[in-house]
């Protein structure tokens, strides 16, 4: 049977790889072609407890993902949680970033609360505004008047990041738009629990947060305890193991699994057994050392290598990750970064042979990246989070490749890249030995490990057959970003 914890259309290819048979503590595979997702069998919601936030009734997305939470059974829908919303297309911990997690098809938003020094919850993942916003100093420094005068700076924030409208949401105005679209993870919270519950309750939310911690037992029950309505999700990693055991009868609603290797006890098949059996099981994929190497950029490159594994062997039935679409596209295709039909891809580090002088350029001796795919060259090829590409892109290098055509047309050159930076740098492109382009402006992504694929707005007039690309990157220009992969798409007339 296919597993119908997937989306209601699964890839025939994605079905046969995963199951939800489990024989001995390990996953017994199986094929269909089924397309239907079983119902859930979820706990009927406490009558006493409105749901939706105030004002809201009836079967909203946020009572679905409610009741799908409470399904702990073999056939448990898989729950998409967005990393501090969709950072993608508007500031981290921003109410749009909340809307648009939603709107791409996250069931939980992940937001990190932490208190002003009045004592108001408000959305901030560090303990300072630098990072994100063009103020400096303690969240607990600032009074909520005071904050809210920040601006919040775009996707990821840093030094060099453009500003933008937004200001610094109180968890209020968060759960007020969570309220009838899904669920929201409650990170950095556990300190401010009393207060966040105090927020829940006053905008009628309370069956819509996720408290977190990796508190003691003892601790956590007690507040448990005090507050039956509340939803919790315990951290669990090989340094607080015992606390599945100490929960007993009363267990959380679900697991965070943390493991930075497959060996860790945590990550072993007869206690994951033990967890899934009782509980969600929540595993992280945005970077390595949360879920070993299983991440976002491993999936994109082989499902196998991250989300296919996370669901398979570690028994998840809720992933959080930095890549909310790509995620939703694989629990309904089960394709991770598909090329579209008569594209070409070529890898940044799959240059063409011939070395210095002939295929590349380097202006700095060695492989700075460390990766080393390409024995005795000087090109910078490193691993990011399971992304190989080339890296530390400096002024007057540059980089040759073989691209095969597959059909006569017009072509649409993108580049796939990441740089924290304002400007990140720019390159030029020239196939077959012709004139290089304009200078290609390459856009922040507001962090060297999350890429972006930018289009170039070069077009170029392509035969069947095996052609040149040459990047050249200015010498007069600042660089400091890198190169996952070039694309070119036919343009559709």
């Amino acid at each position: 049977m296919a597993n119908p914890r997937l989306r209601r259309t699964v890839a025939p290819a994605l079905a046969a790889i995963l199951t939800t048979a489990a024989v001995g503590g390990t996953t017994a595979l199986s094929s269909t072609t089924s397309t239907t997702q079983a119902a859930p069998v979820a706990a009927e919601a406490p009558p006493a407890l409105a749901f939706g936030g105030k004002g809201h009734g009836g079967r909203t997305d946020a009572e679905r993902a409610y009741r799908d939470l409470l399904d702990h059974s073999a056939k448990a829908k898989i729950l998409t949680a967005a990393h501090r919303g969709q950072w993608r297309d508007a500031p981290e911990n921003s109410l749009p970033a909340i809307e648009a997690a939603f709107d791409d098809g996250a069931e939980i938003v992940e937001l990190d609360v932490r208190l002003t020094s009045d004592g108001v919850p408000v959305l901030m993942h560090d303990e300072t505004v630098d990072r994100t916003t063009n103020g400096t100093g303690k969240v607990s420094s600032f009074t909520l008047a005071e904050i809210q005068q920040l601006r919040l700076k775009e996707h990821l924030g840093g030094a060099q990041t453009a500003l933008t409208d937004e200001r610094v949401p109180t968890l209020a105005e968060a759960m007020e738009v969570a309220a009838d679209r899904g669920l929201v993870n409650l990170d950095k919270g556990w300190p401010a629990r009393e207060e966040i519950w105090d927020v829940l309750v006053e905008t009628g939310t309370e069956r819509n947060g996720l408290f977190k911690s990796n508190a003691p037992v003892a601790e956590v029950q007690a507040f448990r305890e005090a507050h039956p309505e509340a939803l919790y999700l315990h951290m669990i990693s090989d340094d607080n193991l015992a606390s599945f055991d100490q929960f007993g009868d009363d267990q959380p609603v679900g697991y965070e699994v943390v493991f930075g290797t497959e060996q860790d006890a945590v990550a072993r098949a007869p206690f994951l057994a033990r967890l899934a059996g009782e509980s969600r099981v929540w595993v992280n994929s945005m970077w390595n050392g949360l879920a070993d190497h299983l991440t976002d950029e491993a999936s994109l490159v082989d499902p196998s290598r991250g989300w296919e594994r996370i669901v398979s062997t570690y028994r998840a039935s809720m992933i959080q990750t930095d890549d909310v679409e790509k995620l939703e596209r694989w629990l309904h295709t089960g394709e991770g970064d598909p090329l579209p039909r008569g594209s070409v891809r070529v890898q940044a580090e799959d240059y063409a042979p011939g070395g210095e002088g002939v295929a590349y350029h380097d202006v700095d001796a060695g492989n700075r990246g460390g990766l080393d795919l390409r024995p005795g060259d000087d090109v910078d090829i490193s691993d990011a989070d399971g992304n190989v590409r080339v890296s530390w892109m400096r002024g007057g290098e540059w980089l040759t490749y073989e691209v095969d055509v597959p059909r006569t047309g017009t072509y649409a050159l993108s580049a796939r890249v990441s740089s924290p930076y304002t400007p990140a740098g720019s390159y030029t492109v020239a196939f077959d030995g012709g004139a290089p382009s304009e200078p290609v402006a390459v856009l922040t992504t507001t962090s060297h490990n999350k890429q972006e694929l930018q289009p170039s707005g070069v077009v170029q007039r392509l035969t069947k057959g095996t052609h040149t690309l040459r990047v050249s990157l200015p010498q007069d220009a600042y660089q400091n970003w890198n190169l996952d992969y070039l694309q070119l798409d036919p343009v559709r007339r």
